[in-house]
């Protein structure tokens, strides 16, 4: 499910194709760079704003380029400084980015690190039952542009709340691609898209600062493998047994534990770093002991380290977290064997910060604000 737009974004273009669209104008090479500092590293917001550059090619770029694809229509800022962002593509379809602040001591809030979680789907087609994301099905894929679009947006936004240092082109610390969709289902454009955005040309964002999560596609794990860019790897585990996987994750039939755990073990030797097992602790489905004591020896096989995450709450699904008792009796498993885990404490509840949930309210009530 695709999108054709009008004029293809000029966040979705490299160095090489955009300098080969200008070779056609006869332009001189000097020109892509150029192009190409003013969107990433002045952050240009209109064609007029690109001086250095003539009007004739400043008005040949507006007539072939879409600057910036994702328009902002919400920001909801959160009492726990998380920020969710609703984004308007050229169709109208909403996407949803989110901040995720996390305070230094002795520093103020503008200093704080951040992670952005990105969006690499209209909706989802995975299935998983406890999921906002995916309530409405898969609309269509995103292209390498619109994924590029919603980190430009935040670096617009946090420029604004702070001046960046001029040795830092990016105006946050990690990228976890973890928003709306599978992102291994669009894996041409997450692997284009995260190409630019590490480019030197780019945003020169190091690969070991993103992560990409998975529900378990298998053969995209291990053509992950293979990509010369080390990104980091998280698996949306949320079961650790077949029987509780193919309860809440209909992926898990195709690709049950037995498959999806040598494709991991895989991945982690070949690139010699962590992966991430994500645990979403789901209150009478996957919180029992019993639960703690399987992922504690998935964990330890491949030497991973474990989020648990408790449920965010979905208006109109029959989940519910699981008492911070319970949350901690089930990490005192992992941590009594010495498992590299965090227990998530409550982030952005009060702003529908579960992936897909602002979206699919806007959509229903109609309501989309700037704020």
């Amino acid at each position: 499910m695709k999108f054709t737009p009008a004029k293809p974004p000029l966040t979705g273009e490299t160095f090489d194709s955009l300098a080969a669209r200008l070779a056609e104008r006869n332009e001189p090479a000097f020109r892509a760079k150029q192009i190409l500092d003013w969107l990433y590293k002045k952050r240009a917001k209109s064609w007029d704003e690109m001086t250095s550059l003539p009007k004739a090619l400043r008005m040949w770029l507006a007539e072939t380029f879409d600057l910036l694809p994702a328009a902002l229509v919400l920001n909801k800022q959160s009492a726990d400084v998380t920020d969710k962002l609703l984004l308007e593509l050229r169709d109208g379809s909403l996407i949803e980015t989110v901040i995720i602040r996390v305070p230094q001591e002795g520093v103020g809030l503008d200093h704080s690190r951040k992670t952005i979680c990105i969006s690499t789907q209209v909706g989802c087609a995975m299935g998983c039952v406890f999921c906002a994301s995916g309530l409405a099905g898969l609309k269509r894929d995103l292209s390498a542009g619109e994924i590029v679009a919603q980190l430009l947006q935040v670096c617009q936004i946090e420029d604004a709340r702070t001046p960046r240092a001029h040795a830092e082109l990016a105006s946050f610390d990690n990228i976890v691609v973890m928003g709306m969709g599978e992102p291994l289902a669009n894996y041409d454009a997450l692997i284009r898209a995260l190409t630019i955005v590490n480019a030197g040309w780019g945003l020169g964002f190091g690969a070991r600062r993103i992560t990409i999560s998975t529900s378990g596609l298998v053969p995209k794990i291990l053509k992950l493998a293979e990509e010369p860019l080390g990104f980091r790897l998280a698996i949306s585990l949320h079961g650790a047994t077949d029987a509780i996987r193919e309860r809440i994750m209909p992926v898990n039939k195709a690709y049950p534990l037995a498959k999806l755990i040598p494709a991991v073990r895989a991945f982690a030797e070949k690139h010699g770093r962590m992966v991430t097992l994500e645990f979403i602790l789901i209150a009478e489905v996957n919180d029992a002991l019993e639960q703690a004591e399987k992922l504690r020896d998935i964990a330890r096989d491949l030497h991973a380290h474990v989020n648990l995450i408790p449920y965010n709450t979905v208006a109109g699904l029959p989940w519910q977290r699981p008492s911070i008792t319970r949350q901690e009796r089930f990490a005192e498993v992992l941590r009594r064997a010495r498992i590299s885990v965090t227990l998530r404490r409550e982030k952005g509840h009060d702003i529908d910060a579960a992936c897909g949930q602002l979206r699919l309210r806007t959509e229903r009530t109609g309501e989309m604000t700037v704020t």
